[in-house]
């Protein structure tokens, strides 16, 4: 066990939370698109498509500007809207509940399991009613959720599963890659996720129909995208079949995606790494780690999020922010939960009290940088100013660090 940093240390600049490590092919890609004065939906957007296609295993993709595209246009191929419910957890971004909002259908939130910070499906089960008609799962931190329960869950109760993977890019069930259990997978490649496109998103979908469906409503619901009208083979008319949105990835995106994607597996052992030096240095500490991953699952290791309860750690969590920031570390929340809202508690009455693990949890949680970028002392200067902040001898010292959900 090491012994407490002093308190003198401090890093000379600040450690920006969540940097992308940005190579010089993606730069020079980006730099040929200029050139070549194709900016829009092209032959870019297309390469990307396919290549996360293959890398996920999946039937289709679609390449759309953010995860909530992705999420919004997923509710509308599913046929959901006014009338309907969709389950859905807790503990997620803003951007999973609006989805289903902007689709004009209800969302029904469960709480969480404590440990692993995922829908807790026998409580998704129970919310079950007549005007359900999708689940949509996030899988969080990069953790894969429990799809075996839910696909029969969806199964038996005749229901749409819609996965939210924007954390959880490589992580895998059983074997099988997120994103291709539900009808539809929903992809982020925000600065912040495990590659980038600056901002962007995918869709995976197991039926032709409903990629092409998908593809029209992400660009006005044309017949014809951009690259077919003013492409090298001659001039296509188009025709407005939907009211759709302008919801379409760009070639200066995809430039960027295509050589984040090439080094995703790389990637992801680096952060594998950092994840697992962070388990190591703070076990014993008083603080809560998360999980470990369970048996026959693949983490994306998106997120490394310590629980901080001030009862336990001598400090709030807003305070343990604040000297983290203070001692050049960049440090997130992820997330405070949908309840905790005014707008949510004012349009759909949600209590905190009525999903006491995710608020809980959404109170006493902070994310430590985890990203390919970060150097060697990096992870040493975020592990150091934990310690620093904790400043006292650890609990016990070469014993496990309690995981989530079990008692203080």
């Amino acid at each position: 066990m090491s012994p407490v940093p002093s308190p003198s240390t401090m890093r000379d600049s600040f450690l920006v939370f969540g940097a992308p490590a940005i190579g010089d092919a993606e730069i020079a890609e980006v730099v040929a698109s200029l050139k070549s004065g194709w900016l829009g939906t092209g032959r870019k957007v297309a390469q990307f498509e396919r290549d996360f296609l293959a890398y996920k295993r999946a039937s289709h993709a679609i390449a759309v500007s953010s995860c909530t595209a992705a999420l919004r246009l997923s509710l509308l191929a599913a046929g959901i809207g006014p009338g309907d419910e969709v389950i859905t957890t807790a503990l997620t971004f803003c951007a999973t509940v609006n989805a289903i909002i902007h689709a004009g259908a209800t969302p029904v939130l469960v709480d969480v399991d404590p440990a692993t910070m995922n829908l807790d499906v026998e409580q998704a089960a129970a919310r079950v009613t007549s005007k359900t008609r999708a689940i949509l799962p996030v899988h969080f931190a990069g953790r894969p959720c429990n799809m075996e329960a839910l696909m029969a869950l969806a199964e038996r109760r005749g229901l749409k599963l819609i996965e939210d993977c924007a954390h959880a890019i490589e992580a895998e069930f059983q074997g099988r890659p997120t994103g291709t259990f539900g009808e539809f997978g929903c992809f982020s490649f925000y600065v912040t996720k495990n590659i980038t496109t600056g901002e962007g998103g995918m869709v995976l979908t197991r039926r032709a129909e409903d990629a092409d469906r998908i593809k029209v409503l992400a660009l006005h619901g044309m017949s014809q995208d951009a690259w077919k009208r003013f492409g090298d083979e001659g001039y296509t008319h188009y025709h407005v079949v939907a009211a759709g949105f302008k919801f379409n990835m760009m070639d200066l995106q995809a430039a960027i995606g295509i050589h984040q994607l090439r080094r995703i597996e790389p990637m992801w052992a680096q952060r594998q790494e950092i994840w697992r030096r962070y388990q190591d240095a703070f076990d014993g500490w008083p603080l809560t780690a998360p999980a470990e991953p369970e048996p026959d699952t693949r983490h994306a290791y998106h997120l490394y999020t310590v629980l901080i309860d001030e009862a336990r750690s001598g400090i709030s969590r807003d305070a343990f922010l604040n000297a983290m920031t203070a001692r050049q570390i960049g440090v997130g929340v992820h997330y405070l939960s949908l309840p905790e809202h005014p707008y949510y508690q004012q349009a759909f009455g949600w209590k905190p009290e009525d999903y006491p693990h995710a608020t809980r949890i959404g109170r006493q949680t902070v994310s430590l940088p985890l990203s390919p970028k970060l150097t060697d002392q990096d992870v040493k200067d975020v592990i150091a100013a934990v310690q620093q902040v904790l400043h006292r001898v650890p609990e016990r010292a070469g014993a496990a660090l309690r995981k989530p959900g079990e008692p203080s």
